[in-house]
């Protein structure tokens, strides 16, 4: 299955050349003569997004450059789980710092590092380097964030209008997710409008998937610290993503991740079954009429678990939300300036176990669904400040009555 799975890449590398020996000349002396639309080329991407950002430059010597920035997020939590509360709490969530050079001409390096609830969690969520051959053909290597979906690629705080993160990029795809890998990256320009693509070969999830304290599976876990350095069972995972953005209609993007999770041999040897998983996205953003914003993502996953132990773990999961928000106001606030107010509704819900019991034929439920209303203030474009009701109801299992949480969080994020 590595042979294959080389071969997959090996084909989809040779696709990609024969598209390049055509497109890379084209778009090479539409660079030279600057007849490609200009708006095109500033059209703001998902992909694009790990650039997108504010930095302070600390130094520039002839093609030789050094920016830094970052952003910190905290907010406040009141919660009721069925009248029992778990009182008012304050949370600094994460703060992250990135470097950016210019190592050479069309050389760049990259790196984000967070520290998480303070010093809690510390990680490299990316460190790569970037070869610029072409737009339509460039090289990255290193530490990435891989593009599962739109989210784990532009997940920055300052530019979310919900304090919590969407539920299926935490519960289902086990966002955010950095691994270590290669591939390649680039974007086909059109009058108003850009194809984009990303294909990497990455060390993967591991055992965790199913072996892990949830009790059920659980994609999060298997974000083994080894994965930077080490591929549990030799054999790397494949992820990719490619979307169409259209500048007066919206962007839509299809992702894949998917290989062999497990630890099926040591040293040769075969001591287990393999087994993979697949995870499908799609998602999608649009802002209608200038106003109102509508952006979402809808995943399902497909695990191959020991037959043992189903139904109590899923092989099936699904989840997605959307998020609406709608500016209200636009004015001098307090002296800050052109100051926005949105109204912002988020639906969501996640499933970690789609089928049903085979003795009994009943649906097997696990699952949570949420609504999320809230306004957010922005006295920059850089900066937001936030207020979030949300409201949950989680079914185990069996279908037993959903726990329901309700509660308060305000909560602010900002590029510094």
């Amino acid at each position: 299955m590595k042979i294959v799975l080389h071969n997959k890449f090996t084909l989809l590398l040779t696709c990609l050349f024969l598209i390049f020996t055509q497109q890379v000349k084209a778009q090479s002396d539409t660079l030279k003569a600057d007849k490609h639309p200009k708006d095109s080329s500033q059209i703001t991407t998902q992909q694009g997004a790990i650039y997108n950002r504010p930095f302070i430059n600390l130094a520039s010597t002839g093609r030789l450059s050094l920016a830094i920035g970052g952003y910190i997020e905290g907010n406040t939590n009141y919660f009721v789980t069925d009248g029992i509360k778990e009182g008012f709490s304050m949370q600094l969530r994460r703060t992250t710092i990135f470097i950016y050079s210019t190592v050479a001409r069309r050389i760049k390096f990259l790196s984000e590092i967070e520290f998480e609830n303070g010093t809690k969690e510390i990680n490299i969520e990316f460190a790569a380097l970037d070869f610029e051959i072409n737009p339509a053909l460039n090289f990255r290597g290193g530490i990435i964030m891989s593009p599962i979906g739109a989210f784990n690629v532009n997940h920055d705080g300052p530019r979310w209008e919900f304090i919590d993160r969407p539920l299926v990029t935490t519960q289902i795809i086990p966002s955010t997710l950095s691994e270590a890998g290669f591939g390649f990256h680039g974007r086909f320009f059109g009058h108003n409008k850009v194809f984009t693509y990303d294909a990497y070969l990455v060390n993967g999830l591991q055992d965790g998937i199913i072996l892990n304290a949830e009790g059920r599976t659980f994609l999060q876990e298997g974000k083994h610290p080894d994965r930077f350095e080490k591929d549990n069972n030799g054999e790397p995972s494949f992820v990719s993503r490619v979307a169409f953005n259209h500048r007066k209609f919206a962007e839509v993007g299809l992702s894949f991740y998917g290989g062999a999770y497990n630890s099926y041999r040591i040293n040769g040897i075969k001591v287990d079954d393999r087994r993979t998983l697949g995870v499908y996205v799609v998602d999608f953003y649009s802002v209608i009429k200038k106003k109102l914003n509508i952006k979402g993502e809808l995943v399902y996953v497909n695990v191959e678990i020991p037959q043992s132990v189903k139904p109590f773990l899923g092989n099936r999961q699904w989840g997605g939300y959307v998020d609406l928000i709608y500016p209200v106001l636009k004015r001098t606030v307090l002296k800050y300036e052109n100051t926005v107010v949105n109204l912002n509704l988020r639906l969501e819900a996640v499933d970690y176990n789609v089928g049903e019991f085979s003795e009994t034929g009943q649906k097997i439920f696990d699952e949570i669904k949420a609504v999320v209303g809230g306004i957010s203030i922005r006295p920059s474009g850089n900066t937001v400040l936030r207020a979030n009701y949300r409201y949950h109801w989680t079914r185990d299992i069996l279908g037993n009555p959903s726990v329901r949480t309700a509660g308060i969080q305000v909560g602010f994020s900002s590029y510094f």
